[in-house]
């Protein structure tokens, strides 16, 4: 078994720019990122679609069944997250209703600086109105924006049957594909098609393919568990961002949505029981710390593991019992990679002096790593 920074792939120069996540580490540097320069994710689709209830289940914790009480938006409401998450941008909820074809909408603010757009149609309604607002909103997107992505949310297919969301889909998939084949634009505009519902995590999932598209280092992260993953004999591994629990990268294997369901709530328990036990005297204390490490084993050999990647970060990794051997070595080869996504954020933050990386380390004075 070889250890994590044995790997010829590793070194600093793969790193490349880095967006702008701020200060998530100790002693990182980074400033936060100017107001205007926020990367915006647009939120559409027509009246009662689930827009605000998405919203509020990923990023404000809220019950599902709660947002059965939420009243329907009537102006646009902006909900920035890069305050207390690591995914960092402003999202835009906007009310069904409104018209992109009134000459006073200023599509050139709204679309300029928008990294993703969201269209979230009903299944489980008559979803040609909401193709035709699709495909209308697309256009007006395109034409002010291209580099815009734009991703499809067909949502509450929690009430459907199997067949009856394949069927939905497929018919969604081909009448919103036909209208931009029949614009002449289906050589520049590329449509992503998921099943969500706020009842299960497949919402978060989407969430999660969403953002995954606009960080700039995404690869290098890919790469990185990858080398940890494969050293460590560890079937699978998420980087989540702990409050939304949205995984930010994964390693390359496929993604099965029991594994992703079993990550996410290991999360949730880790920080419960943190909550009750862990906190100490001090009120103002954190259930995610440096401290967080957890092991959980399961009951058919299967072991989960937790570590603390940054403030906001964690590592969740599925192993088989029999691979978990040695924890030194996994420990070991985990600080590798911790270091690594430090390295990260040190080219970010502007902490590169004379050709050096510039590592802080709690506690310790400063670490320097010549750069290759």
């Amino acid at each position: 078994m070889t250890s994590y920074d044995e790997e010829e792939n590793y070194n600093e120069g793969e790193f490349g720019s880095v967006p702008k996540y701020g200060n998530q580490f100790e002693g990182g540097g980074g400033d936060a990122v100017p107001e205007g320069e926020k990367t915006k994710i647009l939120l559409m689709g027509l009246r009662r679609s689930g827009k605000s209830s998405i919203q509020k289940v990923v990023f404000h914790k809220m019950s599902p069944n709660e947002t059965l009480f939420l009243e329907s938006t009537n102006k646009v409401q902006k909900d920035d997250i890069s305050n207390s998450s690591f995914v960092q941008f402003s999202i835009w909820d906007f009310p069904g209703q409104i018209d992109f074809f009134d000459p006073t909408f200023e599509k050139e603010s709204l679309f300029g600086n928008c990294g993703a757009l969201i269209f979230v149609i009903d299944a489980q309604d008559d979803y040609l109105e909401a193709l035709s607002k699709l495909h209308d909103t697309v256009t007006k997107a395109y034409q002010v924006n291209p580099s815009i992505r734009f991703e499809v949310f067909i949502h509450k297919v929690d009430g459907l049957s199997d067949d009856t969301k394949m069927e939905t889909q497929r018919d969604i998939h081909q009448r919103a594909n036909d209208d931009i084949i029949e614009a002449g634009l289906e050589q520049q505009v590329n449509l992503s098609f998921y099943l969500t519902s706020i009842y299960d995590h497949s919402i978060f999932e989407a969430f999660s393919k969403v953002v995954q598209k606009l960080i700039p280092q995404l690869a290098t992260l890919e790469n990185l568990i990858n080398i940890f993953v494969s050293n460590s004999q560890i079937e699978k591994a998420f980087l989540f961002d702990v409050v939304s629990k949205i995984y930010v990268a994964t390693d390359s294997s496929p993604v099965d949505m029991q594994t992703y369901e079993l990550c996410c709530d290991m999360i949730d328990v880790v920080i419960d029981v943190s909550c009750i036990y862990g906190l100490g005297d001090e009120m103002d204390s954190q259930a995610f710390d440096d401290e967080s490490d957890s092991v959980i084993k399961l009951n058919n050999s299967t072991i989960l593991l937790l570590k603390e990647v940054s403030k906001v970060l964690a590592l969740v990794c599925i192993m088989r019992e029999e691979n978990y051997q040695n924890p030194g070595l996994v420990q070991y080869n985990f600080k590798c990679f911790r270091d690594a996504i430090e390295d990260v954020f040190a080219v970010r933050a502007g902490r590169i002096q004379g050709g050096q990386v510039i590592r802080q380390v709690k506690g310790l004075p400063p670490v320097t790593e010549e750069e290759e």
